[in-house]
Parts: structure tokens; sequence; C-alpha cells
């Protein structure tokens, strides 16, 4: 005879319609009563069936990931803690990578084959959240934020981080500072260059655009976006970089152009990814709680899937720290 939830739930001592929540991990049912049901289930070894649940509540217990590019070091401390947020609630990930959001607004987020999405690389001109909403998709940003209405997200406050960068080299005596940031398509590139530009203005400091590199937050924006600008400037004595792989590349120029960093040149990052303490690099860099982070937008969607999906929109926001390695210090001599 097979074990259905019917059993469990007589178990548990618990209703049917509570079984059925418990093991997608409502936020509704508490964790003593999910950790009930889940150990009733277990001892009646009762599985439940995906395609009969799918039916009779028109859900797939999926949850669409989108990122653009798996080989940037980042996106893998954001995936291991949102899977395991995801499966814990008692949803599954699908990840989905692709260059260019919009190209799968017809395919794999749109064609009802999720519940929710969760966005890491959405533009300003992105057309994939309308569509969503169209679709009656609930979709929360991953560090990204939106200005759109019913946008939930989880991010690190950018425009701090950029400030807290700018307010170290300042403090350094560095005046002939650059920047190697990410597109101002995204609310990550816009905000830690806008935090970053303004305290160097409070403080009386230009940037002019001859001194901004603008790219993808990859090696290449770094090495590159450095061998341009020591060539236009060989005085400069400071660079933020966008992101930690950004820094990285940046690293990698300056050690071919045998620039000595932090004699000759100090690096500031963002993220503190692992790699970034690696005493190869031993980066000085800009930290935030990026997998609680990533456990948080993970709890915004599965909330947005059992609330109210008219509730307003909720933005967590991470406060960021710097974090001083060895790639600081003040500003040498000129070069020679």
């Amino acid at each position: 005879m097979s074990i259905t939830s019917h059993d469990v739930a007589r178990f548990a001592g618990v209703s049917q319609a509570t079984v059925s929540r418990a093991l997608r991990g409502d936020p509704r049912v508490s964790a003593a009563t999910q950790d009930r049901v889940r150990h009733a289930a277990q001892v009646l070894n009762y599985v439940p069936s995906e395609a009969g649940r799918s039916l009779s509540t028109h859900t797939t217990r999926r949850i669409g990931v989108l990122v653009s590019d798996l080989t940037n070091p980042f996106y893998p401390h954001l995936i291991g803690p949102l899977h395991d947020e995801l499966e814990r609630c008692g949803y599954r990930m699908m990840l989905l990578a692709e260059r260019s959001d919009d190209a799968l607004a017809t395919e794999g987020l749109l064609d009802h084959s999720i519940d929710g999405a969760v966005l890491t690389t959405a533009t300003s001109g992105s057309e994939l959240p309308d569509a969503l909403r169209r679709k009656q998709i609930p979709f929360v940003f991953l560090n990204r934020v939106d200005g759109r209405d019913g946008a939930d997200s989880a991010a690190v406050d950018n425009e701090r981080g950029g400030r807290l960068a700018a307010e170290e080299l300042i403090a350094l005596g560095h005046r002939r500072v650059a920047l190697l940031g990410g597109s101002t398509d995204t609310s990550s590139g816009r905000d830690r260059e806008a935090g970053f530009v303004d305290a160097l203005a409070e403080a009386d400091i230009a940037l002019p655009a001859t001194r901004i590199r603008r790219g993808s937050y990859d090696f290449d924006t770094g090495y590159l976006g450095l061998s341009e600008l020591l060539a236009a400037d060989p005085d400069l004595t400071a660079v933020f970089c966008g992101n930690d792989v950004v820094a990285i590349g940046a690293y990698n120029a300056a050690l071919r152009a045998g620039v000595r960093i932090p004699d000759e040149l100090t690096l500031v990052g963002f993220d503190d990814l692992p790699i970034a303490s690696w005493e190869a690099f031993s980066l000085t860099t800009i930290r935030y709680d990026l997998q609680e982070m990533a456990r948080a937008a993970a709890r915004l969607l599965v909330e947005r899937l059992s609330g109210d999906a008219g509730d307003p929109a909720r933005r967590v926001a991470f406060a960021p720290e710097l974090v001083r390695r060895g790639t600081h210090a003040p500003p040498a001599t000129r070069r020679g």
C-alpha cells in the first residue's frame, strides 16, 4: 500500500494541507511543525509526487536563476547558498546562463516551467522584469536594485561601498586616482561609481573622464583598462576597481608594466571573494555578506510566492565594510 499525504498528516497530527505547505517550506508553517512533518514523512518513507502536486497546485516547485557568465568567480559564490536556501524551502533551482537576459525572455523564464525567478544580471533597460510581470511570474533582484514597482531585491549598499573606497584613498593622501568600473547600465556599476565620485568631489579631488574605464566585471576590463590608464597617465597612484575580478586583472597589468603594488600603485577591489585573500594578491577590498545576500533573495522570493503578490516591494540592503590587506599604501614619488 502506498503512503499518502493523509497518512503523514495523521502521523504528525496536522492537517493534510499543512503537510503540503510544510514539505515545500512555506514560511507560514512554523519551523517546529515543518520538522515534525518532515520527520513523519521520513518515518513513513513518504515521497511526494511532483507530477501530482504540480497538477493540483498549478506549480512546478522550480525557480529560474539567471546569470550572465558562469566563468566569472563571483557567481559560484552566489549560486551555492541560493541553491541551498531554495532547497530548504522546498524548491529546485534551474540555472539559466546567457549573455543577454532578454534573449531568454521567450525561453526558459516565460514558458511557465518555473514558479519564480531570481535575476542577477538585469540592466536598467532590460525588458525581462516587465515581461515576467505580465506573465504574473514573481521575481527578485539579487545583487541588483530596480526602481520599478513591486520589484523585491537583495543587494549590497553599492553607493556606500564606493564611498568607503574613496575615503580610504583620500585618507592615504592619493589625489591622482582612477576608476575601473562596471557598466552604468547596471545598478551595481552605477551606484559604486556614484559613491566613489561623490566622495572624491567632496574632498575637491577631480576624476576626469580620461581616468575612467568601464566594462564587464571581468579580468579583461581590469587588465586592458589599467594598461590604457598607465600609458596615458604614468603618475597615477591609485585605482578603485568595480569588483575583485577586475582588480585582479589590473594587478596583472601592473605586474606586466613593472609597476609595484602597493609601493607605486594602490588597488582597491569590491566583493571580497575568497581569491582576494590569497597571498598572491592580498587584495584590499570592500566586503559584505555575499552568502547571506543570496539566502535573503531566496527568502524574499519564497515569501512572495507564498503571500500576497500585491504587497509593497521589499529591499534588503547589506552594509559594506573596507577590508585592508596588502594592496594599499600612501602615494609614492613619481615613477622614473
